[in-house]
This record gives structure tokens, C-alpha cells and sequence, in this order.
């Protein structure tokens, strides 16, 4: 894939602010710190990060990005063409991405931003400092779910079944049909987003790779997470942590994210 670089008009706000579609908060000024753009997991959005901002650390920007057809873009289509996606993160995020960055990405996340990652370095353009992945197999793994030949055409009772983690579908959401049911098609959506996301990289990444996996991870197991060492040429470093599938949502990973952040920053200069 061909990643198009061409510096587009941008959109700004009445106060001629640069607005970014993708994010769900405004990015820090430049020099606030390293910028860690985070993509969320299948069927959710960027309130999945919810509480990072503060136990990441002052001098981390938490970026939560927020995919089309969710939360506030209910109204726009949701994608599953990667290279789509890719173009469109590329359009709108481009312009943050040359100060020092840094990708997060949960379950399916993970692949998105792996493949990000992957297109601008193909591009020539700055590879993130760190890519680090949480609770994803490796994208070179085969996966029960993802290579389903009827993916796209489960119903709502059967992709309910297929989601084996406990904590995939919350209690209070089976009791509101309403939600159940938009939340189901946004989680079929981005099932076959991440299948295309899917195979052997064509050469390994650049950058560092940091990857986290659930003790009590009944989706995806330590050994597949830990296969993602053989996605860069440039060192990898597994950390177990406690919780299952979504710990995203717990404490301890956005505090390791910001303390392996900051190991990770070249000391200034004097």
C-alpha cells in the first residue's frame, strides 16, 4: 500500500484551531511531552481510555482516537478497508506525528496502529519512538474468530457466543436492547476491520515494540502476545499484568505505559 503524503487543507474551528476528526480531545502544545496516540478495541471507542491522561504522567499527551461510526461519529460510515482507515489516519493525524510519538493500541487496536506504523515507515515518514500492543495476538497468528469464512454474516445471537471473554459484552449493556444492538454492529464492523489487519508483516518494524498481556486473558494467550517480538527488528520487551482481556481499563497499564515512556525519551540536551 501507498500511503499518500500530500499536506491537505487543513479543517479549523471559528477560533482557527486545527481540528482533528480522529481525536476525541485536543492534542497538547508542542514540547508538552511525548505524544501517544491510543486506538481502542473492537466495539468500543476512545472512551476506552478514560482515566489515561492522568496516570499516564504530566509529561505523556494522551491522544485517545476515536473511529468512525462511534460515540461522537455515530453518523458517519464505520470502516473496514484498512488502507482506508490507514489514509484517512495519515490525512488527519499527519501534521502531530513529527514531534517525538508514540502508539498504544488495545486488542484490535493494536493491529490498527501496527499497520499505521508499518504504512508511514513504508512512506518514509518518522516511525513512532515505541509501538507498544495489549491483549492481541500477533498479527502474523492464526485467529478461531477472524478467520471465520462467515465473519460478515453472524447474527447478532451467534457473534454474542463467539465472544468468549466474559467481560466482551457488559451485564448492564444486555439489559438495554437498544445499545446491545448498535454496539453488536459497530463490533461486527470492526471484526472485519481487524481480519484484513491481519497477516505476516512484509518486513519487520524499526522501532521498538512493548507488549502487555492479562494474567486472566481467556481471548488471547501469553504466547501469542508474545509473538509480536518477531514484528521488529529493533527490540521487544513482554510485561504480564494482572486482569483479563480488557485491563485497558484498569490503573496499571497507562502508569507502565508513561514510566516506559519516559525510559524510552533522550535526555535533553544542556
Amino acid at each position: 500500500m501507498t500511503l499518500d503524503t500530500r499536506t491537505r487543507r487543513a479543517v479549523r474551528d471559528r477560533r482557527g484551531v486545527r481540528v482533528h476528526r480522529y481525536l476525541a480531545v485536543r492534542p497538547g502544545a508542542e514540547g508538552s511531552g511525548t505524544r501517544l496516540l491510543c486506538f481502542h478495541h473492537a466495539g468500543a471507542g476512545a472512551m476506552a481510555f478514560a482515566g489515561w491522561r492522568q496516570r499516564a504522567g504530566a509529561d505523556v499527551d494522551v491522544l485517545p482516537v476515536r473511529l468512525p461510526g462511534r460515540e461522537t461519529r455515530t453518523r458517519e460510515p464505520r470502516l473496514t478497508d484498512p488502507a482506508r482507515l490507514v489514509a484517512d489516519l495519515q490525512e488527519d493525524l499527519g501534521d502531530l506525528l513529527q514531534e517525538p510519538h508514540a502508539f498504544y493500541g488495545h486488542s484490535m487496536g493494536a493491529l490498527v496502529a501496527h499497520r499505521f506504523a508499518q504504512a508511514r515507515v513504508a512512506a518514509g515518514l518518522p516511525a513512532p519512538r515505541l509501538l507498544l500492543v495489549g491483549a492481541c495476538a500477533a498479527p502474523q497468528l492464526p485467529s478461531d474468530l477472524l478467520d471465520r469464512t462467515d465473519l460478515d454474516e453472524l447474527t447478532d445471537e451467534r457473534l454474542m457466543e463467539a465472544m468468549a471473554d466474559e467481560e466482551s459484552l457488559p451485564e448492564a449493556l444486555l439489559r438495554r436492547p437498544g445499545w446491545l444492538r448498535a454496539t453488536l454492529d459497530t463490533l461486527r464492523a470492526d471484526l472485519l476491520l481487524a481480519r484484513g489487519l491481519r497477516g505476516a508483516p512484509a518486513r519487520p518494524l524499526t522501532c521498538p515494540i512493548q507488549a502487555f498481556a492479562g494474567r486472566d486473558d481467556r481471548m488471547v494467550t501469553v504466547a501469542q502476545v508474545d509473538a509480536w517480538r518477531h514484528c521488529t527488528s529493533a527490540g521487544f520487551r513482554l510485561r504480564t499484568v494482572p486482569g483479563a482481556h480488557f485491563f485497558v481499563r484498569g490503573r496499571e497499564v497507562p502508569r507502565a505505559v508513561g514510566q516506559v515512556l519516559r525510559a524510552a525519551a533522550p535526555v535533553p540536551a544542556r
